[in-house]
């Protein structure tokens, strides 16, 4: 890898700058080139290390890259932000992004087939519905609420008063707001129905992922937990060199403060990692770890989450069996194996 050049790219929709370094850190070139111009200039080039910025089409031109024989790297914009000299321009950032690439510290995200990326896209839109459908919802409960009406959490609650206040008899709402409320709620439906499809569309294909099948039979994972874990993860947990650091990297391992050889813990960090998938393995390891409130344990392993709880409490313990489930998966994944059950009591 030290003999090959490195080629950074700082992409965009049209116009994309490409600086090239070679093996001795020379500048061999820093322009900029259209998107036809950079296919064709990546296709000549002899095999090379290709560096982008972790942002939109990264994935599309790694594996673009890949086709011609090219290493790639994706990056994080953070890790390129200090190797920048001078104004933030398009030159100096292609450039950064070739100087970060060359350093052994560096850490690189594993480039998405095309069948992930389908899988991550479909996954983003049912997200998108969620939030959409909880968002109209809330909005239409605080609006009732200034004319004094409340409901009760849960959708079926919702669905239950609406009629009654869009009724043309009821004068409990003005027919000047009755009317958009109407359609509001007509919106909020087809929403529903939306989400209902896709779930059920990206169950199907999840179930014919062999590695979310294997996912799946890890204690609190799911569906979509399992999804996120194989995408994050990759096909052969490509996307680390080992459990440790996929754990770091979701963000369940706890902060590390040494000076003069002593190394204090902390807790997690809660701006860092993957939040939305750490709070869902978090959610599912809560729900593992609640049930050993109501009965005593059956595997060795529910015996060590138990004394967890019992000495830092409830949520340290999620987080703990959250941290040992990344790495049992990163390590399912890595070696092709499934999940062998904890051994009984």
């Amino acid at each position: 890898m030290l003999n090959l050049n490195i080629i950074g790219i700082d992409l965009a929709k049209s116009s994309f700058q490409v600086a090239t370094l070679s093996p001795e850190h020379q500048v061999l070139n820093n322009r900029s080139m259209s998107r036809a111009r950079l296919e064709q200039w990546l296709a000549k080039q002899k095999p090379s290390i290709v560096a982008v910025e972790a942002c939109g089409s990264a994935h599309y031109w790694g594996r673009f890259a890949e086709s011609f024989g090219h290493s790639v790297m994706i990056i994080a914009p953070k890790t390129v932000t200090p190797y920048r000299q001078g104004h933030k321009t398009d030159s100096n950032d292609a450039l950064a992004i070739a100087i970060a690439a060359r350093q052994p510290s560096t850490r690189s995200a594993a480039v998405k087939s095309v069948e992930q990326h389908a899988l991550q896209s479909i996954e983003r839109m049912r997200q998108h519905w969620l939030d959409h459908n909880r968002s109209t919802s809330n909005m239409m409960r605080s609006l009732l609420y200034e004319f004094g009406i409340t409901i009760a959490k849960g959708n079926t609650a919702l669905i239950r008063i609406m009629p009654e206040l869009l009724d043309g008899s009821s004068e409990l709402l003005p027919q000047a707001f009755k009317a958009q409320l109407s359609k509001v709620y007509q919106q909020w439906q087809r929403g529903r129905d939306e989400l209902k499809q896709i779930e059920n569309q990206l169950s199907e294909l999840i179930k014919q992922q062999s590695p979310c099948k294997r996912l799946m039979k890890l204690e609190g994972v799911g569906e979509v937990n399992a999804l996120a874990l194989y995408l994050i993860l990759g096909e052969r947990g490509e996307g680390f060199k080992n459990g440790r650091e996929a754990a770091a990297c979701i963000g369940v391992t706890p902060k590390q403060f040494s000076t003069g050889g002593v190394t204090s813990l902390g807790g997690i960090g809660k701006r860092i990692g993957h939040k939305r998938l750490r709070a869902n393995l978090i959610q599912g390891a809560l729900a593992v770890a609640m049930q050993l409130g109501r009965r005593p344990p059956k595997t060795l392993k529910e015996k060590w989450l138990l004394a967890i709880i019992e000495r830092r409490g409830l949520r340290r313990a999620a987080v703990a069996l959250v941290n040992k489930t990344i790495r049992t998966a990163w390590a399912m994944l890595h070696r092709d194996q499934d999940y062998q059950q904890p051994q009984a009591i």
